[in-house]
């Protein structure tokens, strides 16, 4: 019984990823949490001219972050590989610099947080070719949390535009 059931997981097993596609998604995970966390610290020490409207565009990333990252982690579980989204490694692995733990200013937590969200991007877009070549699939998550952050930065960025 049991070597039957063990050829029955074989045959059910479909697309795994390899350990680099494991890796890179990996990245772009903590990358993504470490994004909503960040949001959400701008979110509440935000002070200043603009305060609400700013305080309700900071929600609409930390959403934003928070559903990617789950997408990504259970993307990874979708092709049997193990999401690591403990605050431990979080930490140690993330590419974006700290958040200040002080209350920021409007035009601050603007160019702040519109840098953490160019840095998860340039993380997305750094693996995005090794992932499109073994899974055009999950290329296509990526593509989507592209277009999504960079729609974010825009919106933040133009905060502090001065024409």
């Amino acid at each position: 019984m049991t070597d039957n059931l063990r050829r029955a997981d074989a045959d059910i097993a479909g697309f795994q990823a390899s350990p680099t596609l494991s890796s890179n998604l990996q990245r772009v995970l903590v990358d993504l949490i470490e994004l909503h966390l960040q949001g959400k610290q701008a979110h509440w020490n935000v002070v200043g001219s603009n305060f609400r409207d700013l305080h309700l565009q900071l929600d609409e990333l930390v959403d934003f972050a928070r559903t990617g990252s789950d997408t990504i982690a259970e993307r990874l579980r979708a092709l049997d590989a193990i999401p690591d989204g403990r605050s431990d490694t979080v930490a140690a692995t993330t590419s974006l610099p700290g958040f200040p733990e002080y209350e920021v200013s409007t035009t601050e937590a603007v160019d702040l947080v519109t840098s953490r969200v160019y840095a998860a991007v340039d993380t997305l877009r750094a693996v995005h070719d090794e992932v499109d070549a073994e899974d055009p699939s999950t290329a296509d998550i990526l593509h989507q949390l592209i277009d999504g952050l960079e729609k974010l930065a825009w919106l933040l960025k133009s905060e502090n535009r001065k024409i």
